[in-house]
């Protein structure tokens, strides 16, 4: 194969090949970096989610793809990773992009880095946009402790044990949704922290109709509702009060929701009042009533 072309950024001894995983915009092509356009150029393979979409962004970047453009997506990764790293094992250099942002955060990456490292393979990174970060930046919660969660379960009862999980959590939490699921996401969330925990929804972020709303759950939630919501969107959730919720009636939305999602009451209640500290029997009580007509 012909003479590797070494990426920029990272030192790499003579001939040695690498993984390089590159973020792309988010939204505005002018987000672009340098490294990615030499990476584009550049590079002896492009593993790219979407092929057309790496192809589009090139021609707006103004930069003609040199190298050999793969499918890479996660319906053939597992598939795909051997022969990428065949090509990094030989000297060349493999650019791993997704449609938007960086890849392996929920998006495909994962399994080929994995397969890298227990290979002893050089990987590294040239970063850039990132929806996590920006929606967590433009959200006006705090951001000194975060922690991401993805997407949430599409299965009403999968997703009332997840946030039920992370009802306590103190950190702010970033998630991803579908627009035409957001109002029911928004609804779940109301039901698990509490209407009044503050949150914010970002959606087409660094596009034209960019647009960040911020508010207690239960606002955001009916606005929502109110109309159609279109775009890419970030969910940020502020976490739990640092001393945690100790009246009964604050336990009860977390309870109902679990017990929505297919668990038993007494089961619930009893785990939820030894991690508060609550009376069991109150706290039974007022879920019963809660549930009454």
């Amino acid at each position: 194969m012909p003479p590797a072309r070494v990426p920029a950024g990272r030192s790499l001894r003579p001939g040695e090949g690498a993984l390089v995983l590159a973020a792309t915009p988010i939204g505005d092509a002018e987000d672009a970096s340098g490294r990615l356009r030499r990476l584009l150029a550049e590079a002896d393979v492009v593993a790219a989610e979407d092929t057309r979409r790496t192809r589009a962004l090139a021609a707006r970047l103004g930069v003609t793809v040199t190298g050999r453009v793969v499918s890479h997506h996660e319906h053939n990764e597992s598939g795909r990773s051997d022969e990428l790293l065949g090509v990094v094992a030989q000297g060349g250099t493999v650019l791993v992009v997704t449609d938007a942002g960086m890849p392996t955060v929920s998006d495909p990456g994962f399994r080929v880095v994995q397969a890298a490292v227990a290979a002893g393979l050089p990987v590294t990174v040239a970063p850039g946009p990132s929806a996590v970060l920006a929606a967590l930046a433009l959200s006006g919660l705090p951001t000194d402790r975060f922690c991401f969660e993805g997407f949430l379960p599409r299965r009403a009862g999968d997703r009332a044990r997840a946030l039920a999980a992370l009802a306590s959590e103190r950190r702010t939490m970033v998630l991803f949704e579908a627009p035409h699921r957001v109002a029911e996401a928004l609804d779940a969330l109301v039901a698990a922290f509490g209407a009044d925990r503050p949150a914010a929804v970002a959606r087409e972020l660094t596009k034209t109709y960019e647009e960040v709303r911020r508010g207690p759950l239960e606002e955001l939630a009916a606005w929502a509702h109110a109309g159609e919501v279109r775009g890419e969107v970030v969910i940020v959730v502020g976490g739990a009060p640092a001393d945690g919720p100790r009246d009964v009636a604050d336990l009860v939305p977390e309870v109902l929701a679990r017990v929505d999602g297919g668990e038993r009451l007494k089961t619930v209640v009893a785990e939820v009042a030894e991690a508060t500290g609550v009376p069991k029997r109150d706290l039974y009580a007022a879920a019963l009533a809660s549930r009454t007509p």
